[in-house]
């Protein structure tokens, strides 16, 4: 005898969990640098006459600068190329990045010239200054960095101090021998007796060659010596300068992010409170609201925290600050789902009270609109992987793994689990304690509404036409304060010992003769320096002057976008915007008729808009968490709209003659008690993450209660009417459907018919 098929699911269910058990006890997560402390470099190579700046040629200027980085001494640097001629160069706990841009932007190549003497123009050549500051006329080049094949610092054997070991290749140890061999001719002391070595055009040494070594014979074999007396630092910076000096391709900064370690760790802290308090107060409000089912739900919703912290640890993926805020938007997610299935339940008890079925048959019933949401918010997140940059990609992978496991809480462990709870001898003596048998007050109520309200939808679609000019009015009354990421330019944030006004920071600055500095207070009591243009001996100014006036100061964070950057991350996000609104059309489009995924686009345009103009009327900065939580906005938005267009096609199925604004009508009635469940689950959540969640989380999390607030009630006035009236004016009349006709109540209820009976008794759920 074959075993059921829901112990199978029940073996799969477990098997996942001990899993996830097993990873997340053994598997240390991979933090972000906004999250550990660190910097972040991105470089951007350039095209020469001989070499163009394409995928080969970055390779060729990455595997340089990892000997470069290697000499830095930072643990666990990574280096990975980003399209075709960018490079990502990530340095955990490096806070100060002065020295990684010196050495990471050095592009020139590498060059070895005869000196033809000390200072003296009329000798010719090119001009330079050796390590003691003394000027030296140079020779035109001997030889290049690509000529170098290896360059190692080790001790002296024959002394005190390290020397400096260099192999050549290819044309290298012919060359070195006719430079060495041409200096060998001058007398010992002589200038000309001297080698230098060129870098950025700055001579970084400049030995002299030993007395036995042949006039005109040079230096054999391919291999030489530098000695000096060096430390064991300077060794070894000379040998990394030398062997990385070597850029096939010039290389500029584009780029650059540095995250103090204190601000990770407190954003770390934050976010933990927020997901612990904020899924506490969800889980009793579930408890509440649905009692045995609620608490089913809120174990199902434990072990998808479980499975999405396991797979997100077990992949290696990159847990960012925005990708902590997916983390705890992605609970919200898996709550909708539980809640949309509860609601489904309660009505099916109430159409049979059978409490096994009720439950099948709710799960069966909310599986598209399930489905559904699931793929909408899957859009949004592979666009923010795809078009987004830095960490607000991370919150892309996160999102899609909460979406991804949240179908597996919500459709394999809650179900498994509500199922075996029901089957218990105990509960189905006491069916009221399950949470499914009762419809309740605000149900009741809204069964008694005329699903008619929407027979003018113009009036409604005038109240939200209000209410977007106001909101966009702010983009030319006030301005949207657009973040560095999309002007390009660079800001620096403080913490300082002790409190310092805006006012007091500025007086301070203004001191010092910089000039178009911004200075604001950030929510964390910090202050944060913005300007077009910094250098890092600026910053390091700005955080003396700064330190001055507030006892000391420290480094939160420094963000350097460089102006060509700024320009195509504006432009990305844009684009990013528009993809996420035509691939929503044209999903809803597919899923039902173009005229509800017409109107679908317009509430989610209406959300955008809105959350936008709330960002200019406040002042706040609109960066790139920012546009992360816009696009959430549009893929969880979305999600209400689905779930009553879901719904709409059902009863329009049911009833065909029925007026369509009728069959929208009755759909917001019916699923309006699962949305105002759901948004109280999400917000606390997020309220939460709001309150606890610092300056920038906070930003996002307001964002997202705007979007989800605005989202509700823009699927009754925007999505709604638009659809009703794109279908009175193309469409025509709903499609017949076979079956019987039924008699539709106020609230979109009716009477079963007998095909209808035993659809439900086959199980065949709802007619799609």
């Amino acid at each position: 005898m074959k075993p059921r098929p829901v112990r199978w699911r029940a073996l799969i269910a477990l098997a996942v969990l001990a899993l996830s058990s097993v990873v997340a006890l053994t598997t240390a997560p991979t933090l972000g640098l906004d999250l550990r402390g660190g910097t972040q470099i991105v470089l951007e190579t350039r095209d020469t006459p001989e070499v163009a700046a394409d995928g080969e040629g970055t390779d060729r200027v990455l595997e340089v600068l990892r000997g470069r980085v290697d000499g830095l001494g930072v643990a666990e640097p990574s280096l990975a190329r980003s399209g075709e001629n960018r490079i990502i160069v990530e340095l955990p706990g490096l806070t100060d990045p002065a020295e990684a841009a010196e050495t990471l932007g050095r592009t020139a190549q590498l060059t070895m010239h005869p000196v033809l003497g000390i200072g003296d123009p009329a000798a010719g050549g090119a001009p330079g200054t050796d390590e003691q500051g003394q000027p030296l006329q140079l020779g035109p080049p001997a030889l290049t960095g690509d000529m170098v094949g290896s360059a190692m610092s080790s001790p002296n054997p024959q002394g005190v101090g390290h020397i400096v070991n260099i192999s050549f290749d290819g044309d290298g140890p012919a060359r070195w021998q006719s430079l060495t061999g041409q200096a060998a001719c001058a007398p010992p002391g002589d200038p000309q007796r001297r080698v230098a070595i060129v870098l950025d055009q700055q001579v970084i040494s400049s030995p002299q060659v030993v007395e036995d070594i042949p006039c005109n014979v040079g230096m054999l074999g391919g291999q030489t010596q530098i000695t000096g007396n060096f430390s064991p630092e300077q060794a070894s910076e000379l040998a990394v300068l030398i062997e990385g000096g070597a850029l096939p391709l010039p290389v500029e900064i584009i780029e650059q992010r540095t995250v103090g370690p204190t601000l990770g760790a407190d954003a770390i802290s934050a976010s933990a409170w927020a997901a612990i308090i904020g899924s506490a107060l969800a889980g009793a409000f579930l408890i509440v609201v649905y009692r045995l089912v609620g608490l089913i739900a809120v174990v199902a919703l434990g072990g998808y925290a479980l499975v999405a912290y396991s797979v997100q640890t077990g992949v290696g993926a990159t847990l960012t600050l925005p990708g902590l805020a997916a983390f705890v938007l992605a609970v919200g997610m898996a709550v909708d789902a539980n809640v949309l299935i509860a609601e489904r339940s309660r009505e099916e008890y109430a159409a049979k009270p059978r409490l096994e079925r009720a439950s099948e048959l709710g799960y069966a019933n909310s599986l598209s609109a399930v489905g559904d949401a699931a793929v909408t918010s899957l859009l949004a997140a592979v666009l923010l992987f795809g078009l987004a940059s830095g960490p607000v990609r991370g919150f892309g992978v996160t999102l899609v793994i909460g979406v991804v496991v949240s179908l597996f809480s919500a459709l394999v462990l809650s179900r498994l689990l509500t199922l075996a709870v029901l089957r218990i001898p105990a509960v189905k003596r006491r069916p009221g304690i399950t949470g499914i048998t009762g419809v309740g007050p605000v149900r009741r109520r809204l069964e008694a509404r005329d699903p008619g309200f929407l027979r003018r939808p113009g009036r409604y679609l005038a109240v939200a036409g209000v209410v977007v000019v106001v909101m966009v009015s702010g983009l030319f009354v006030r301005g949207l304060e657009l973040g560095v990421e999309f002007t390009g330019g660079r800001l620096v944030e403080f913490t300082t010992t002790d409190p310092v006004g805006v006012e007091q920071v500025r007086d301070a600055v203004a001191t010092t003769g910089f000039g178009g500095l911004t200075v604001t207070e950030t929510g964390d009591g910090a202050v944060a320096l913005r300007s077009g243009e910094l250098t890092d001996a600026q910053v390091g100014q700005l955080r003396e002057v700064v330190g001055a006036a507030g006892g000391g100061a420290e480094l939160l964070r420094d963000e350097l976008i460089g102006p060509s950057l700024g320009a195509e991350l504006a432009r990305g996000g844009i684009i990013a915007l528009g993809v996420a609104l035509a691939a929503q059309f044209l999903y809803l489009a597919f899923r039902f008729r173009w005229t509800l995924g017409a109107g679908a686009v317009a509430a989610l345009l209406t959300n955008a808009l809105v959350v936008v103009g709330v960002f200019a009327w406040t002042g706040r900065t609109a960066d790139g968490v920012f546009l992360a939580a816009l696009l959430t906005v549009i893929g969880y938005s979305v999600n209400d709209t689905v779930v009553v267009f879901d719904r709409v096609r059902e009863h329009w199925a049911r009833d065909a003659k029925a007026p369509f604004h009728r069959a929208v009508g009755s759909a917001v009635l019916s699923t309006l008690p699962r949305t105002v469940n759901t948004g109280i689950s999400t917000l606390t959540i997020l309220v939460m993450l709001l309150f606890l969640g610092g300056a920038t989380l906070g930003d996002f999390a307001l964002a997202l209660i705007v979007g989800i607030v605005v989202g509700t009630v823009s699927t009754i006035v925007v999505a709604g009417p638009v659809s009703i009236l794109l279908q009175q004016r193309w469409t025509g009349p709903a499609p017949r459907t076979s079956g019987a006709k039924q008699p539709v109540g106020k609230a979109g209820r009716r009477h079963p018919s007998k095909a209808d009976r035993a659809r439900r008794r086959a199980g065949d759920g709802a007619v799609v």
